[in-house]
């Protein structure tokens, strides 16, 4: 086993390189680069009150300049080199935008999206693994058509729509949530009791749309899983011995039963710690899925390709420590 999971950090390494690589090369070549973005700032300044876009051009010689401050001027290669280089040194670059640290940005908006991450993964977790197993135990049953109907109607809405739909009823006609925002402004004036019910009123409805599109996935493979093991010999077996239902469901076949549900749960870290993009975007929080957004509109690369890094570790970590989940819950499982 020592020797699988050697093997797998070592695939850490190319796994990275490859992805990195990839979206760097996008960055790249996509057209309204940095310096497209500051051309387009200076003609809209440039326009001033006129009410249309003025032509300024730059010169070849400050479009150099512009080029080689941010790394155009060296060939694919050579600039991907630098800058993992410089991953490498824990230096994730500045942003074009903000000129802040990326490393900062990033660290400063972390703890926002794993609040609402982790909540929203505990929620699922806690509510789809009782629901599946009680869909198995009851298959067929009314409790099973209408949760199932619930559920895969949950599914069928993205995130950020229901977050949207959220806000407009909920927030906007019924009036008893908070319009979005991490916080309300005067956050800091109030009572810790009034805090802490401040920041639950602002915690619902964005955990309700992170959480939407896990519920019918986790639950349907939690009932799946659990209907196939209750038909294996080894439950029969308890079943004839006379152990009681519980006993047998919950001490035999559960345990099995929750091995598929280990292969996801990479992806879920990495959601978990990055946010939500546009689910974050809507009730416009200010974690690192809104910092992510924002900055693909603004090609701010720097910013985009150090929360990518972020990503790539986070995803490929989790789904090493999907392996050893799989080996915890089943010990009969032997990675190889």
């Amino acid at each position: 086993m020592l020797t699988y999971f050697a093997r797998r950090f070592l695939l850490l390494v190319p796994t990275f390189i490859g992805i990195t690589l990839l979206v760097f090369a996008l960055t790249r070549f996509v057209p309204g680069g940095p310096i497209d973005q500051l051309v387009m700032r200076l003609q809209e300044a440039g326009a001033g009150g006129a009410g249309g876009a003025s032509s300024i051009e730059l010169p070849e010689q400050s479009l150099a300049a512009l080029r080689e401050h941010f790394g155009l001027d060296q060939s694919l290669p050579v600039a991907y080199l630098a800058w993992l280089g410089d991953v490498l040194t824990f230096d994730l670059g500045t942003s074009y935008k903000y000129n802040e640290s990326v490393a900062g940005l990033i660290s400063e908006r972390f703890p926002i999206s794993i609040y609402f991450g982790l909540i929203g993964f505990a929620l699922a977790y806690s509510i789809c693994i009782p629901l599946g197993v009680l869909k198995a135990v009851r298959h067929g049953s009314q409790l099973d058509v209408w949760s199932s109907v619930l559920i895969f109607a949950g599914y069928s809405i993205p995130g950020w729509a229901l977050g949207a739909l959220l806000l407009v009823f909920a927030g906007g006609q019924l009036e008893l949530f908070p319009l979005g925002g991490f916080r309300s402004e005067e956050f800091d004036t109030l009572s810790t009791w009034d805090k802490v019910w401040n920041q639950l009123h602002h915690t619902v409805l964005p955990v309700l749309a992170y959480s939407a599109g896990s519920f019918a996935s986790l639950t349907i493979l939690m009932k799946n899983a659990l209907l196939e093991n209750l038909g294996q010999d080894f439950v029969r077996t308890a079943f004839a011995k006379g152990l009681p239902e519980r006993r047998v469901i919950l001490g035999h076949a559960l345990r099995n039963s929750l091995v598929p549900l280990c292969t996801g749960l990479g992806h879920s870290i990495g959601l978990v710690m990055a946010g939500s993009y546009l689910v974050e975007r809507v009730f416009n929080i200010n974690g690192v899925g809104y910092l992510g957004f924002t900055s693909i509109i603004d090609r701010d690369y720097a910013v985009v390709m150090g929360i990518l890094v972020v990503n790539t570790l986070l995803l490929l970590v989790g789904n090493i420590l999907s392996d050893l989940l799989y080996v915890a819950v089943d010990p009969r499982i032997r990675l190889q």
